[in-house]
């Protein structure tokens, strides 16, 4: 099977996006102990879009920046890097103790030692992206655009973003264009918010031709049962997994495609990597193998962004899931939260598991 795109637009990707920087310890270093920090520009959704950018496709970004920061700065820059337009208000500061870019503070991890994230949100201006800041039948209908992919993270930042994926998942439909929907479930962003958010995420992901996420993404957003969330012989649990897919598609019919990685962790450093889709009524399975990780953050996002790309140029479905896989374990093996792919074939030869040098 292949998804219908629509012909002739100007952008094959838009994401809509809270934009801020991540620090990260030199040297492997926890953050309590670090001295030097890398600092970068990061979302979970441009994470995404950096596989079709860098790889040649037109992407758009929709955002909001505090006028006159340097780190607002830093972020235009960062995208201009990565091939992307962007476009977003800019929001005055409103004094020290008034909005900035969120700022994520991570550990990347080494060995026994795993993972820790501290998000630090307060003020964040992405929290005021609003519908009524875009023009929307310009975006998708004079510009076109073939998937708008969307974020459980923007879906659940704010009232106002919330609602804001909402006119955009309606506004793509009305166009025509491709609903991509990562469920992405954080359980501080959910709280006190269950009843609304339920509802704004079932109306979403009824709209959505690609439904992604993990087994936990499924049961707290949508309610869906899957297997327990974690833990150890994934392999084992495919089945279970597959069940919960045919849940999914029996709750949510309109989508395309349905999809979730598999991983298993066995340190820091050394994944099993693995993925599943369920296309039209075929399955596709990548049992989960070893991968060497560098810094796991942005693997999962990796892995939806290969997938997009290999959506959007047209490829049969056997080879969406392998790119994605690929696409994810090479956005595990760099510094920055999201893959660099340097051609296709790179990808193509992690896929492969060929880490010869290319000459």
């Amino acid at each position: 099977m292949n998804i219908e795109l629509r012909k002739n637009c100007k952008y094959a990707l838009l994401v809509p996006t809270s934009m801020g920087i991540r620090i990260t310890p030199m040297n492997g270093q926890p953050v309590h102990t670090g001295g030097a920090f890398m600092m970068q520009a990061t979302s979970a959704e441009t994470n995404v879009a950096s596989v079709a950018a860098y790889l040649g496709l037109p992407v758009k970004v929709l955002t909001t920046f505090v006028k006159g920061s340097p780190i607002a700065q830093l972020i235009k820059d960062n995208l201009r890097s990565r091939h992307m337009d962007y476009e977003g208000v800019e929001v005055a500061q409103g004094g020290p103790w008034g909005y900035r870019h969120q700022i994520n503070i991570a550990d990347s991890g080494f060995g026994s030692r795993g993972p820790r994230v501290w998000n630090d949100r307060a003020g964040e201006v992405g929290r005021t992206l609003n519908v009524k800041d875009f023009d929307l039948d310009r975006i998708f209908g004079k510009e076109g655009v073939q998937i708008v992919h969307l974020s459980g993270l923007i879906g659940a930042l704010s009232p106002e973003t919330s609602q804001f994926c909402l006119e955009l998942a309606r506004a793509a439909k009305k166009y025509g264009t491709k609903i991509s929907f990562d469920l992405n479930y954080r359980a501080s962003f959910w709280k006190g918010r269950e009843k609304e958010l339920s509802a704004i995420f079932a109306e979403i992901a009824g709209l959505a031709d690609i439904l992604v996420g993990n087994e936990e993404d499924f049961q707290l957003c949508l309610g869906i049962k899957g297997p327990e969330a974690g833990g150890k012989d994934i392999k084992a649990k495919i089945e279970g997994f597959k069940g919960m897919i045919k849940r999914v598609k029996k709750a949510y019919p309109n989508a395309q495609t349905y999809g979730t990685t598999l991983r298993e962790v066995e340190d820091s450093n050394n994944h099993q990597w693995g993925a599943l889709m369920m296309a039209g009524k075929e399955w596709f399975v990548v049992e989960p193998r070893h991968i060497t990780v560098m810094d796991r953050i942005g693997g999962g996002d990796g892995f939806v962004g290969g997938m997009l790309y290999a959506i959007l140029k047209g490829w049969e479905p056997e080879k969406w899931i392998q790119f994605g896989w690929a696409s994810g374990a090479l956005a595990t093996t760099m510094l920055v939260d999201y893959a660099l792919p340097a051609d296709e074939d790179q990808v193509w030869s992690v896929w492969k598991g060929n880490a010869r040098v290319q000459r």
